[in-house]
């Protein structure tokens, strides 16, 4: 029989101690850290174009686009997580802990999906982002094909899913009007095997 890891919680300001001191991109997780891997080249290519085109949109007004050296604090879930994009246009509520500044209102969340975190993209990390009352929009950004998925909050408070294909032209996030194009531009699909 194998034994079960064990694994030991730490504190949040064990975790920002850590965080400090880390070369590599650390989340905290309820009492968990979690290590976040470095990201396929499709990915990098995505996030690079993504920022590019929604500064280029927004950068004659308010809002900031962030990279996914922004660590966000999800209170509810007791979760501090990088997401790969996140935009405010309000003023940035941003929290010193420990040294480091956490942003606590994103508006617009742009995760790029891969194998090893779809899953909780879709759920979990999902759950928890709902729970700020800033955020506005989830966009889920597919690195394997041409597909963005737009989950936006209505005064309900319920969430509305805009899927875009490959067939469609434009992609809208937030006030933005992205060409679908320009998101993949230079990403290589590979072709299926049978």
């Amino acid at each position: 029989m194998i034994p079960a890891p064990i694994v030991t919680r730490v504190s949040e300001e064990e975790y920002f101690a850590l965080l400090k001191e880390s070369t590599e991109k650390l989340e905290y997780h309820d009492g968990e850290i979690v290590a976040m891997a470095g990201a396929q080249l499709p990915h990098n290519l995505i996030a690079s174009n993504l920022i590019a085109s929604l500064w280029n949109c927004l950068k004659d007004g308010d809002c900031l686009v962030l990279n996914s050296d922004q660590l966000v604090h999800l209170a509810d879930c007791y979760k501090y997580v990088f997401p790969d994009l996140a935009i405010v246009c309000q003023k940035p509520i941003l929290t010193a802990r420990y040294g480091l500044d956490v942003l606590e209102n994103p508006e617009i969340i742009v995760e790029i999906l891969s194998d090893s975190t779809e899953l909780f993209d879709r759920t979990e990390k999902f759950d928890c982002y709902k729970q700020i009352s800033s955020v506005k929009e989830y966009v889920l950004v597919a690195s394997k094909k041409k597909k963005v998925e737009v989950f936006r909050r209505t005064e309900s408070n319920e969430w509305l899913l805009h899927d875009y294909r490959p067939q469609d032209e434009v992609v809208a996030i937030g006030t933005c009007t992205l060409l679908m194009e320009d998101i993949y531009r230079k990403v290589g699909f590979e072709i299926p095997t049978r």
